[in-house]
């Protein structure tokens, strides 16, 4: 299945999120110990943090962002993060605004890899949403993934089925296997 970038730019957009968060939630490790209250440390575990409000604006990169979560938990040798009940709010300059919530995730420093589990949902303020259990976000590799199903509505469509794989570079998605469609009356070409 060969989907025009050009018109599908937002559901590009909600994975370009998922890579951006994973960037910014490692850059700014420092400046998130200094915002939190009264941190904890855990023996054997590291760094625990509640309640977290994060802001971020990159005027070069034109970008704004804001990370939120009852818990961050650094490990003890910081090479792993944790991250529980979040909301992120990522706002580029010049295009829709997206917004990312999930349970928990996790992010290691050594392999670049982000994981996001639990009722994961996300949003352009293009009108497109994004739906699945988990996903795995390749930094070194510019990939997004998931063998999970998945649901991507639009304004005038759906797309459900099981897997997604992303490669950011090329700006190409596909959805792996089952995959049912289904466009409003009226809006085909």
């Amino acid at each position: 299945m060969r989907i025009s970038f050009r018109r599908q730019w937002p559901l590009f957009g909600l994975a370009v999120l998922l890579f951006v968060f994973a960037f910014y939630l490692v850059k700014p490790g420092k400046e998130i110990v200094q915002k939190a209250a009264a941190p904890k440390i855990l023996p054997g575990e590291g760094l625990k943090l509640e309640g977290i409000h994060y802001t971020h604006a990159d005027p070069d990169k034109g970008i704004k962002w804001v990370l939120d979560a009852s818990e961050v938990r650094f490990s003890g040798d910081k090479t792993t993060i944790f991250f529980n009940d979040f909301r992120l709010r990522v706002e580029p300059e010049n295009k829709p605004h997206f917004k990312l919530k999930g349970k928990k995730g996790d992010y290691s420093r050594d392999s670049g890899e982000i994981k996001l589990a639990g009722d994961l949902e996300g949003f352009s303020g293009a009108g497109y949403r994004i739906r699945t259990d988990d996903i795995l976000i390749n930094e070194k590799s510019g990939h997004v993934s998931t063998d999970k199903p998945v649901k991507i509505f639009g304004t005038t469509f759906s797309m459900s089925g099981k897997g997604f794989f992303m490669d950011l570079k090329n700006k190409r998605f596909k959805i792996l296997s089952d995959v049912v469609t289904i466009i409003e009356k009226g809006s085909l070409i």
